[in-house]
């Protein structure tokens, strides 16, 4: 199971503001998650979404189209991707490790 670090960036909006972009790219992922096929969480600044990789390269590109579908030309998106096979580890789990260590 990985972990995708994604920002959408829209281009050429009439407003500075894309929180309506970004509500639009939350329901698609509803959707994923709800098929069971993804877990993503809304961050400030970006969305994280944990699944299997290939899954999670389509769930980008449907993410990535959303702009395009409300009619902007212009679309920039920002992935990292944290692909561990060693060991199954969840997004909770990343957290906790590094608060265990803060309790140290």
């Amino acid at each position: 199971m990985a972990i995708v670090d994604v920002t959408v960036i829209p281009v050429g909006t009439e407003s500075p503001s894309v929180s309506h972009y970004v509500a639009d790219i939350q329901k698609v992922l509803k959707k994923y998650e709800e098929q069971g096929d993804i877990r993503f969480q809304l961050t400030p600044m970006n969305t994280i979404i944990e699944g299997d990789l290939p899954k999670l390269f389509e769930v980008i590109q449907a993410i990535h189209e959303v702009p395009f579908e409300k009619g902007l030309a212009r679309v920039c998106t920002n992935i990292r991707i944290d692909d561990r096979r060693d060991k199954q580890r969840k997004m909770e789990d990343k957290v906790a490790r590094v608060e265990s260590l803060l309790e140290e």
